[in-house]
């Protein structure tokens, strides 16, 4: 890979895991995001740059920070999911129109809890996951049509999923489950982007420390399996082919069978907190970025005599004084990837040599 050219935002990239946002369209040039603060900057296909603000949820006395933004794509549409103190922000594809607005349950003193919601999946062919690891920390499914008897949305376990139920087209999108499965705030969430082999589940949630819940979608989601964290971060994941690859705050990266939650490959990928992992789904290569100004191209597969997985070290490349804190491809193949940096005010985009 070499570098192409510099994207520039409207203002800079907080240092906040995962923050790149990357849409693919066939056919046209990708579309971008990054948060900062309280906004999202957006360089579209078309038009010039422009931000969206985090939206408050009726209160005026400040605007919430934005924690994460990512495109969901479902197979009838695209949504545009913004993640926040105060809630859960669903737009158009373009972000013109907000189709969907989540609360959260905000304490009644909320010093005494940190509420935020963190982590972003399309998953099921239906729904949107969102992780809530803060203060009532739950992961909530939205769903349409809703369920009899849904939920209730004021539990007051850690690190929660909300599962979304969107409707192919329109704004009744409904929470249809709240998966509670993890004990610490959820940091980062991914569905299947290969073939999953029989009974590997389809989705995989990540907590701050470490844990790894596995998943099956469908009308109810079904918890199929955890692999105990060891109290280091896992902050980044991703799932394809029935392998799990997961990033972590000491620089790590593990690969794990997502059938029999096995650990089946450990490299010691970064010298500092690893911010950011992304899989291209038609060649299985593996992004990692990382504080240390390190990105990272990888290569899995799997052994067909013997069916190991297997890491192969691609290329890296140095962000220099830079800390990595988004990474993203930016083709299903892996073949071109941007990043993003902290207090860094443009999107770096990496092409094949």
């Amino acid at each position: 890979y070499r570098r192409e050219r510099s994207l520039t935002l409207r203002s800079s990239s907080s240092a906040l895991y995962n923050n790149l946002a990357v849409l693919c369209p066939p056919a046209r040039a990708p579309a971008f995001g990054a948060v900062h603060g309280t906004t999202l900057n957006l360089l579209g296909n078309e038009g010039p740059p422009r931000q969206l603000q985090a939206r408050g949820g009726g209160s005026a006395l400040s605007t919430p920070l934005l924690t994460q933004a990512a495109w969901c794509e479902l197979p009838s549409r695209v949504l545009l999911v913004l993640t926040s103190q105060r809630g859960v922000q669903m737009y158009e594809a373009d972000g013109s129109t907000m189709v969907f607005w989540h609360a959260l349950d905000v304490p009644e003193h909320p010093a005494a809890h940190s509420v935020f919601a963190r982590g972003i999946a399309a998953a099921g062919g239906r729904f949107i996951c969102v992780g809530e690891p803060g203060g009532v920390g739950r992961v909530v499914a939205l769903g349409w049509p809703s369920p009899a008897d849904p939920p209730d949305p004021t539990g007051t376990s850690f690190g929660a999923v909300l599962v979304f139920d969107v409707p192919p087209k329109g704004t009744n999108v409904t929470l249809s489950e709240v998966l509670e499965q993890h004990r610490d705030p959820i940091t980062d969430i991914a569905a299947e982007q290969g073939q999953a082999p029989d009974g590997a589940g389809d989705l995989v949630t990540a907590d701050d420390s470490g844990t790894l819940c596995l998943w099956s979608t469908g009308e109810e989601f079904t918890l199929l399996g955890k692999i105990p964290g060891s109290g280091c971060t896992c902050s980044s994941v991703r799932l394809w082919n029935g392998i799990v690859a997961a990033g972590y705050g000491n620089g790590q990266i593990r690969l794990w069978e997502a059938g029999s939650g096995r650990i089946r490959a450990q490299v010691s990928a970064h010298a500092r907190w690893i911010y950011a992992l992304d899989l291209a789904p038609l060649t299985g290569k593996l992004l990692s970025g990382a504080e240390d100004s390190f990105v990272h191209v990888w290569k899995l597969s799997r052994n067909p005599d013997t069916d190991d997985i297997e890491l192969q070290h691609c290329h890296a490349e140095c962000v220099t004084d830079t800390q990595v804190c988004g990474a993203r491809f930016c083709d299903p193949a892996g073949d071109t990837f941007a990043v993003t940096g902290y207090d860094l005010s443009e999107i770096l985009c990496y092409g094949p040599a």
